[in-house]
């Protein structure tokens, strides 16, 4: 055959392979550019949230009721909790065992669970397992027992495990740190409730208490999987008809207490090692500032190695294995705080290092390099939420709870890297305190001499 031949053939291959290339991005862009997830609001209130995704034949359901610990009373704290608990302990038409044993046997799992804000139900079957999948998850959400026989168990193994965390120094320490920055608030106090409150509960307030949250007009369900639009409202008709709404009361959740000098908490326990919290109240989840101060705490505490608490205490100091600072941003309340774990003799000088780096980004323009790495890792880490179908379905619920809509995925890198040296210090100086900090050192107090 003659070159000329195999130039034109090879062009014209190229040419095709061009053209698929050219196709295949465009297939890429338009679907970056899709919504994650369609979003639909059901007759009966019902928030819908749902990713179809055909890659495996597998489906994630997540239920979130506005039902958390907010909802409650600090007399009956549990109450939220103890609720999420019992759902599949049983319903009008199954036993624990039965609801436990059919989900079991398709190899797929059903579960709940309580939190803060909000409290979930999670379901992840097969696609061809659908039907009973749909069938389990609304029978434990609409018709649960709530025996007394299931109620008293329950609450003797929550009230137990409550006893046993007083011998954890790192869950000693958080409780204390906790209630002393909420004080009266929801927040302020653990989610499973007091030794004390869990006893008070009946079965009439677990009762009341899901007859009044658990309505399809407080609740949002995210769903995604191998699953068509169709197929899935199907689904939902035909097995939560009869599940009407109501009007829900709102949640009491009161300003955190504020203090211009310290509060100093020392628990005592003859430990080698000190367990140490400091921190303060911090922002909501919607305040505008949020993303200034993810940027800020990666540099300060967040980053792990990359940050200068632990190049300080840990690399530079040797004073503690890990060192760690974070922003709890819930609904109506947040919190900041610094964690470690330091000798005994070594916890005051761990604690004015931790001062001193907490002053320092807030009166000190943070590197070029700093805010860069922060920006890369933030940004560059952040697909990994959503990676699964089961990192989907939470995702969709926290981005519906929180009101950051379906194109949060979009806009979210530009929102960090939309953060300067200025923005960085500016929120440092506004929402850090090294004055009015609450601190909490559990460990020996012959030992620490605790200076504060």
């Amino acid at each position: 055959m003659s070159k000329g031949f195999h130039t034109t053939r090879f062009m014209r291959i190229a040419g095709v392979c061009a053209l698929l290339l050219v196709l295949l991005l465009l297939q890429a862009a338009e679907a970056a550019a899709a919504p994650i997830a369609r979003r639909e609001v059901l007759p009966n209130g019902l928030v819908l949230l749902h990713a179809e995704r055909k890659t495996l034949p597998i489906v994630k359901v997540v239920v979130a009721v506005r039902a958390g610990s907010i909802m409650e009373s600090y007399e009956k704290a549990g109450l939220a909790n103890l609720t999420a608990d019992l759902l599949k302990e049983g319903t009008r038409r199954r036993s624990s065992k039965e609801i436990s044993d059919a989900i079991e046997f398709v190899g797929g799992s059903l579960g709940s669970s309580g939190g803060a804000d909000y409290m979930t139900i999670t379901l992840s079957v097969l696609k061809k397992d659908l039907d009973l999948g749909f069938d389990l998850l609304s029978d434990i959400i609409l018709n649960p027992s709530f025996s007394d026989e299931e109620v008293a168990r329950r609450k003797a193994l929550i009230r137990s495990s409550i006893i046993q965390q007083k011998e954890e120094p790192g869950i000693v320490a958080s409780k204390a740190f906790m209630r002393a920055v909420f004080g009266d608030n929801p927040y302020g106090w653990p989610p499973e409730g007091t030794e004390d409150s869990v006893p008070r509960i009946t079965r009439k307030d677990i009762v009341d208490f899901h007859r009044t949250y658990y309505v399809p007009n407080n609740a949002i369900m995210s769903v995604a999987g191998d699953v068509g639009s169709e197929e899935l409202k199907g689904l939902i008709a035909k097995y939560f008809r009869g599940w009407d709404r109501k009007d829900v009361p709102a949640p009491h959740v009161p300003v955190p207490p504020a203090s211009d000098k310290p509060t100093v908490i020392a628990i005592n326990k003859e430990i080698t090692q000190a367990n140490v919290i400091l921190g303060h109240a911090g922002l909501r989840r919607d305040n505008p500032d949020y993303y200034a101060v993810v940027v800020m705490n990666y540099i300060l505490g967040g980053g792990g190695f990359a940050s200068r608490l632990m190049d300080n205490i840990r690399d530079n100091k040797g004073l503690s294995y890990d060192v760690h600072s974070f922003f709890a941003a819930n609904k109506y309340a947040g919190s900041f705080q610094v964690g470690l774990q330091t000798k005994n003799e070594s916890a005051n000088t761990a604690i004015e290092e931790t001062l001193k780096e907490m002053n320092r980004i807030m009166t000190e323009p943070v590197s070029d390099k700093e805010l860069m790495d922060a920006r890369s890792f933030l940004t560059g880490s952040f697909p990994l939420k959503i990676d699964s179908n089961n990192k989907i379905a939470g995702f969709l619920t926290s981005v519906e709870y929180y009101n950051l809509g379906l194109d949060y995925i979009e806009k979210y890198p530009s929102y960090i890297n939309a953060v300067t040296k200025e923005d960085v210090m500016r929120v440092a100086k506004k929402y850090l305190n090294t004055r009015g900090f609450v601190l909490v050192v559990v460990g020996d107090p012959e030992k620490v001499k605790l200076k504060y």
